[in-house]
């Protein structure tokens, strides 16, 4: 019994910050069941962590105030593996890909939801690690998190944690219009070095002894897409978070959407060494891989080195640069050309090269 127990709080100890005891208090499916144990852990660790005065009525839905004008609403489930990866977790990741979602399409953050799927066996003080978390991203985007689910699968019907979330914000004006309402001569920028929220993930996955270690990208948009739009405003066409498939699969969906070509130089696309080096190794093109706080913008001709100013004067986008433009449509939908050789196309990627990064 003692190695079985062992056995169960170990496979949860990889990249996990905090030190899991041998024996520790660990989910049941008695968690799940509505009774004693789940109102216990609903009370005494999700709600405690995540204090506010929505989550204390305990109510099956939350009562939210009215608002005058139109809302946005986002959902979206996170299944990364491993749970703690350098620069982020699943909490983070959680909170952060939510408001980001909002923030890009135009609206400030104002609630979200949270659903947490357990596995039988799923220690508590790694609960408590990633409550935490959520706990200090969600304050930190001022959003609250005002209605939830707790559920508990038996052990081997999912790894450890996955959660789900919905998030609620005011549109506030100007809107930008979208990739359908690109023109030739747009240009395109991107906020930050790419590639690193995959790289971190694939290091931590598979152990990798890289150093220095990929860090995570993983962290909010919104105060950096804040100042976008109170300095450039209408200029903005569209703004997007290059979550899986990258920067590729973006580009691939704006020329779609617009019916253009967009090319970009690869030269102009700030990589980092660590993430440079792995793609090298590894075989893969840091434009096919996941961020998590990185996006991409679309602005009007002659816009794009005030956007840049100012996404250079925050901490979080001080790498910014114009990588790009929009042109009539030609053979393909997006070129880039490449650091050595002529202008090629930039196919859409066919599939992850590492599934299971958000």
């Amino acid at each position: 019994m003692e190695n079985q127990q062992q056995n169960m709080t170990g496979s949860w100890q990889l990249n996990c910050p905090v030190s899991i005891p041998a024996e520790t208090d660990c989910v049941t499916l008695a968690h799940g069941e509505g009774g004693r144990l789940s109102r216990k852990l609903i009370q005494e660790r999700i709600i405690s962590a995540l204090k506010n005065e929505f989550l204390e009525t305990a109510d099956d839905a939350a009562r939210l105030p009215r608002l005058e004008g139109p809302l946005a609403l986002t959902t979206d489930s996170f299944v990364v593996s491993p749970l703690f990866f350098p620069g982020g977790d699943i909490g983070s990741l959680a909170i952060y890909g939510t408001v980001n979602d909002l923030a890009v399409n135009g609206a400030r953050p104002l609630w979200l939801t949270l659903s947490l799927i357990l596995e039988e066996g799923f220690p508590l003080v790694v609960l408590d690690r990633v409550l935490l978390s959520l706990a200090e991203a969600a304050r930190s985007t001022a959003v609250k998190i005002v209605a939830g689910d707790t559920k508990v699968v038996p052990r081997g019907a999912a790894d450890g944690l996955f959660i789900n979330t919905a998030g609620a914000g005011e549109l506030i004006e100007p809107v930008p219009p979208g990739p359908a309402f690109l023109k030739e001569g747009d240009e395109l920028v991107v906020s930050g070095p790419i590639g690193q929220h995959g790289m971190a993930v694939l290091a931590a996955r598979e152990q990798l002894q890289f150093d220095p270690l990929p860090q995570s990208d993983c962290g909010s948009l919104l105060n950096s897409v804040t100042q976008l739009r109170e300095r450039i405003g209408d200029r903005i066409c569209c703004l997007r978070d290059a979550t899986r498939g990258g920067v590729a699969a973006v580009l691939q969906e704006w020329a779609e959407s617009s019916g253009l070509t967009l090319s970009i130089d690869e030269r102009a696309i700030p990589v980092t060494s660590g993430v440079r080096g792995m793609s090298e190794l590894l075989g893969l093109d840091p434009l096919h891989i996941a961020n998590e706080g990185t996006m991409l913008i679309a602005v009007r001709e002659g816009a794009g080195q005030e956007a840049v100013s100012v996404l250079q004067s925050l901490s979080e986008t001080a790498d910014a640069r114009v990588i790009g433009s929009v042109k009539t449509r030609g053979l393909v939908p997006v070129t880039v050309k490449r650091t050595l050789g002529p202008e090629q196309p930039l196919h859409d990627p066919l599939g992850s090269p590492l599934p299971r990064i958000c």
